[in-house]
């Protein structure tokens, strides 16, 4: 037992020395003095830039026309093939005629039975002035005779009398005369609404586009402004898109360009790219038409009407698209590397730099959009600042850091004018 002892205390006093001793040794090297850290930095410059955004919207056809009989009958034929082109003018339908051409010419011969008792009254006319001289200077004649007694009353009094019924007579002609050319004016009306109706039966293209199926088969009963349209036409070619955008973005964007910080492009603002719904550029431009003057009070968006040409008519109604509208040009926009942007933990974007003593600040910003790989700075920044894209992590602010020029890989810098996404700004 006491061997035993005594091997532990001294097993244990040479652990302590053994510990020490290898504390001493570790004391007694010293590690080289660490140098500041290394940062690549972007210098901050302006340049021009083409501001852009994407609206969500849908195509709609250009112009559309529902197919409609103007007058009721029987369906004899249908002359087109259903999802063809068909050019305005063209014949869509025929109904039967018979029962309109029966009507058009019983119009026709009441016509030019009105006209031949026009002409019957007007000869009257002409044959009753013709002999109402006579028989008034007769009457006249007896008039004076029958006053010396040359001739007896009752002569004076027949010829009176019939000076009077020629009179009465010539008035009746004359208004059978008015009568008979009302007679002819209705008729005339009478055959130009049967002409209408006969040629309503067949049923023609108002416009050119492509037709899609018909709602009713040959043989059917069709009724005059039925609420069914036996088939529609759609003109694909141009076509309209649709797109919505936020009130307060048009506010946002009036405030721009008054201010001056945003300029109107002039004649290419009006010029608009299309993205499909499978995210694929559409292959011709557009033209912005017009912005409606009503807010929608559901959405409070504002909807723009654009027109794209669609000559291969690709572009199909009710499709989703997004186009992309040119808001103006920013003539000194400051547009940053994405990698030099970070987040405070409030989620505000802020960024470090390096100034003229080689220190690192630290910079809160304020953020337009993102335009490719980069971002839109719209306060935060000036000009000339070194902006720290790689080695934040090793740094902080007031550290003193050694900086070296950052190099972007070929091709990785997008042109002022690439189309920007909108992000969030703040």
């Amino acid at each position: 037992m006491p061997c035993r002892t005594s091997c532990r205390v001294w097993s244990a006093v040479g652990l302590v020395l053994g510990g020490w001793l290898l504390s001493g040794c570790k004391t007694n090297v010293t590690a080289p003095p660490a140098g500041p850290a290394e940062v690549a930095f972007t210098t901050v410059s302006p340049e021009r830039a083409v501001l852009t955004t994407e609206l969500p919207g849908r195509t709609s056809a250009y112009l559309v026309a529902e197919i409609r009989p103007q007058v009721s009958g029987l369906l004899q034929s249908r002359q087109f093939r259903e999802g063809a082109d068909v050019k305005a003018g063209e014949l869509l339908y025929q109904i039967d005629p018979a029962p309109y051409q029966a009507a058009y010419n019983q119009a026709r011969a009441a016509l030019v039975t009105a006209q031949a008792n026009v002409a019957t009254a007007e000869a009257n006319v002409v044959m009753a002035e013709a002999n109402l001289p006579a028989i008034r200077s007769r009457a006249e004649r007896l008039k004076g005779l029958a006053a010396i007694k040359a001739v007896g009353q009752q002569d004076y009094d027949d010829a009176s009398a019939a000076l009077r019924q020629a009179e009465a007579n010539l008035v009746v002609t004359k208004s059978a005369v008015e009568t008979n050319r009302t007679a002819v004016e209705a008729n005339r009306a009478a055959v130009e609404s049967a002409q209408i109706n006969l040629s309503y039966t067949p049923i023609k293209a108002p416009i050119s586009g492509r037709i899609g199926r018909s709602n009713i088969t040959v043989g059917a009963m069709v009724t005059a402004y039925q609420p069914v349209p036996l088939a529609v036409i759609q003109q694909l070619d141009p076509i309209y898109v649709d797109v919505t955008q936020a009130s307060s973005d048009v506010l946002r964007l009036r405030r721009s360009l008054e201010s001056g910080s945003l300029k109107d492009g002039g004649s290419s603002q009006r010029k608009v790219k299309l993205l499909l719904e499978d995210g694929t550029p559409y292959s011709r431009d557009g033209t912005l038409q017009f912005r409606d003057v009503t807010v929608d009070p559901t959405t409070g968006s504002i909807t723009l009407r654009l027109v794209f040409a669609n000559p291969r008519q690709v572009l199909l109604p009710g499709m989703f698209v997004r186009a992309v509208v040119e808001e103006g040009v920013r003539e000194h926009a400051l547009l940053v590397p994405q990698q030099g942007i970070s987040r405070d933990p409030k989620g505000n974007p802020v960024a470090l730099i390096v100034n003229k003593a080689n220190t690192v600040e630290l910079r809160p910003l304020e953020l337009d959009r993102a335009i490719g790989n980069r971002w839109l700075v719209t306060k935060g920044l000036a000009p000339g600042d070194r902006l720290i894209v790689e080695g934040l992590q090793r740094v902080r602010p007031g550290d003193s850091v050694r900086a070296v020029p950052f190099s972007e890989p070929a091709g990785s810098r997008p042109t002022p004018s690439e189309s920007p996404t909108p992000g969030s700004t703040k």
